[in-house]
Formats: structure tokens, C-alpha cells, sequence
């Protein structure tokens, strides 16, 4: 089993960098790439865990992408999030660090504007609150969450992002990420592939999605996660039949981040279907990363 799209509380998740790797050698994966939110300040720690626990470790990111001008260029309605993955960071280049130093200060900006909101609302609270449920790590609407759960506003983390937190909500607050051309060329620099993270977040009709992929492909677009949690079997299916036909590489993950998303489990995406190495064996940048782990696995 492997996984290719996985959090830990560099951003979002609830596990350290070297408790993710180790969660997942428990568990049975022999790869894992660790992809948090606009950043890559857990990937030191988890590739030095991978080293130790003989885990093929793939460096990655989730990057926010700024959607609303794409999708006018488009054509498109409003709505959706759009994130791009990149797998296989290698050596960030200086132009990829300060891009992700912007979108962190954005960032910032976003959780000042949450929190001005919750006041509005009467709930008064310190960002040194939140910053209290991300162990010392980038705060995100997950912490927010669990501050409303800790004040009983909410009951759940599911329920502080159905009535608060998620799109279209009172505390709501869309930050502004990369365009789609300059974070694809980010990533290539860097070594990595660009990867569209679970394309059904984009909101887009099916008539009118693979004219959009076909035109991110032409921008620097690598692959689909066809395979995610989040979607119905059906509509990966189709992903995954429409990834294959516009020549993009398929991948699959569980997107996981821990307790706070207890409905995501590592080594697993849609329907609890297993994830097999044969995801990295079709993508020859990330193959290299697991072939040669596997070739020297009696080192470990």
C-alpha cells in the first residue's frame, strides 16, 4: 500500500511530520507522500523518519491556486476550491520558497480576517487561542473549528465547518492562492509534478470539465487524483477514464490529516479502496523514488 496525498501539523493535520511516517508503517504502507497545505516545513523531519523506519518517502505539496480568475477565463460559474498537488519535490528552487512565504503571509491574513468575523458574531477569542490547538504550527480552519468545539459552540469538527467554516458560511474566508501557470512552473523547477487534488472540489459540470483539464494540461498540468475519499466511486471511475485519455498521470490518495478528519484513513481513497504501488509504478518521476527504496530495502 502507498499514499500520496497526506497532512500532518506542518499544516493541517493533527500528527507530527515523524508520527504520520510512523502511523503508516504501522499500518503497512511501504510509500508515503507527505503534501501539507502551502508548505513544506515537515518534509525534513518525515523523510529522516522514513530513513529510519525503511518507508519510500515522497516529498510533496498541496498549494492553494487562485481559482475565481481561471474560472472566468473560462467561462465557469462560481464556486469550488482548486488545489494542485506537487509530487517529488526535490530541490526547491529560490522562486518556489518565496511563493510559499507569500502564500503564508496570505495565510495570515485569512485567519486575522476569521477571527475579526467570530467577533462579529459575539464570539470573542485571541489568535493566540487558536494558535493553541496547531501545536505551534500554521494555523487553519481546522483550529478554528476545534476552538468553537472547545467553547461548545459545535458539537463536532464536522459540524463547525457545516454551519461556520465551510464555503459559503458565515466565517468563511477565501484566501487568495497562485495562479495555476506560476505554481506549475514552481513545481517543475522544483523537481516535483503538478497534480490536480480532487478535481470534484472545482464545482465544474461534467460537459464542461474535460475542456478545462485539457487546457490545464496545456499550462503544466501532470495528473488527476482520480481517486479520493471525498468522491463517489462513479465519478472516479470517470476521472480516472478521463485522466487516461488526455494522456495525464492518475493518481490516488487519502487526503489524510488524522483525528480531525477521522473519515480518511492512510493507504485508502474512495470507498475504501486499497492503494497499491502500482499508482507509482505507472508515474516514472515518482517510481524512482519507491524502485530505489525497494532495491535496497534489506538495508533497512
Amino acid at each position: 500500500m502507498v499514499d500520496l496525498h497526506t497532512h500532518s501539523n506542518a499544516s493541517d493535520g493533527d500528527l507530527s511530520p515523524a508520527r504520520l511516517v510512523r502511523e503508516a508503517l504501522r499500518q503497512g504502507l511501504g510509500a508515503l507522500a507527505l503534501t501539507d497545505h502551502d508548505t513544506i516545513d515537515g518534509l525534513e523531519s518525515a523523510k529522516n523518519e522514513a530513513g529510519e523506519a525503511g518507508i519510500c518517502f515522497i516529498p510533496g505539496i498541496e498549494i492553494n491556486i487562485s481559482w475565481k480568475a481561471l474560472r472566468d477565463t473560462c467561462g465557469l460559474g462560481p464556486g469550488g476550491e482548486f488545489h494542485l498537488l506537487g509530487l517529488g519535490i526535490g530541490t526547491p528552487s529560490p522562486a518556489f520558497l518565496d511563493a510559499i512565504a507569500e502564500l503564508s503571509r496570505r495565510r495570515e491574513a485569512r485567519n486575522r480576517e476569521i477571527l475579526e468575523k467570530m467577533r462579529e458574531l459575539g464570539i470573542e477569542a485571541t489568535m493566540e487561542e487558536v494558535e493553541a490547538f496547531s501545536g505551534g504550527h500554521s494555523v487553519g480552519r481546522p483550529h478554528f473549528a476545534s476552538l468553537l468545539v472547545s467553547r461548545r459552540i459545535v458539537k463536532t469538527i464536522k459540524q463547525a465547518f457545516s454551519r461556520y467554516l465551510g464555503p459559503g458560511k458565515v466565517l468563511y474566508t477565501p484566501r487568495e492562492g497562485l495562479e495555476f501557470g506560476e505554481a506549475a512552473a514552481l513545481i517543475r523547477e522544483s523537481g516535483g509534478i503538478p497534480v490536480l487534488a480532487h478535481p470534484m472540489s472545482l464545482y465544474v459540470a461534467w460537459g464542461r470539465l474535460p475542456d478545462l483539464i485539457r487546457k490545464l494540461k496545456d499550462m503544466g498540468l501532470a495528473g488527476i487524483e482520480a481517486w479520493h475519499p471525498a468522491a463517489q466511486p462513479r465519478s472516479c471511475r470517470r476521472l480516472e477514464e478521463l485522466g487516461k485519455t488526455l494522456g495525464l498521470y492518475v493518481t490516488e490518495g487519502s487526503d489524510f490529516h488524522g483525528a480531525v478528519r477521522p473519515d480518511r484513513r492512510l493507504g485508502f481513497s474512495c470507498g475504501e479502496r486499497k492503494i497499491t504501488d502500482s499508482v507509482l509504478e505507472a508515474i516514472p518521476e515518482l517510481a524512482r523514488f519507491y524502485l530505489v527504496k525497494a532495491k535496497h530495502a534489506d538495508k533497512f
